[in-house]
């Protein structure tokens, strides 16, 4: 008797196996066609948002002033080549 009931481990591991299978092996497209037009949506409102922000000239005017600064203040290469001792 106790080697039947060892045999019925295995038994219920295959039938538990299969129906675990089964249902990993259903018909999930329903969750991901609604999920795919929920991201759809998601990309036509950033695209929106980011089509009605409007490019002003101040966003644009300290950048450009910026490197304009550090173009005048960079020093020459030979005189940075060249340490001096005081």
């Amino acid at each position: 008797m106790a080697a039947l009931a060892w045999l019925l481990i295995p038994l219920f591991a295959v039938v538990g196996a299969a129906i675990w299978g089964s249902w990993a092996q259903r018909n999930k497209t329903i969750g991901d066609v609604a999920e795919l037009a929920g991201y759809a949506r998601f990309r036509d409102a950033m695209e929106r948002s980011h089509a009605t922000t409007p490019v002003t000239a101040v966003a644009v005017a300290p950048a450009a002033s910026v490197s304009a600064r550090a173009e005048h203040e960079t020093p020459h290469p030979a005189s940075a080549a060249t340490p001096t001792t005081g």
